[in-house]
């Protein structure tokens, strides 16, 4: 099976892009690019990355080499746990600096 066909069919999910109605295609590439960004920064801490797919979807990547598709970034935290054997506890003290020295980098 294709992994394109994960991406038809799908309800809508509250971290959707809420710029999709914004009239500039530019503007909404680059506000979904910067949340790429701030989910890669956290998702560093387990050696993953996040991709844009098409603009429609995301692709989650391991450094094995794995990859899956999500269909919105409220589906990649539960992957990202999946996909890793670090768990991603949003109030880890380690993964909070490492948050921040990514940020500040």
């Amino acid at each position: 099976m294709c992994g394109l066909c994960g991406t038809f069919g799908i309800e809508e999910h509250w971290t959707v892009d809420k710029t999709a109605v914004a009239p500039d295609p530019a503007y909404r590439r680059r506000e979904r690019f910067r949340r790429i960004a701030q989910a890669n920064r956290i998702l560093s801490f387990s050696r993953l990355k996040l991709e844009d797919f098409q603009g429609a979807s995301y692709v989650l990547c391991s450094a094995t080499g794995k990859q899956e598709m999500v269909s919105d970034l409220g589906a990649l935290w539960q992957l990202a746990d999946t996909l890793s054997s670090v768990r991603l506890d949003p109030l880890d003290p380690a993964l909070l600096r490492h948050v921040q020295q990514a940020a500040s980098a």
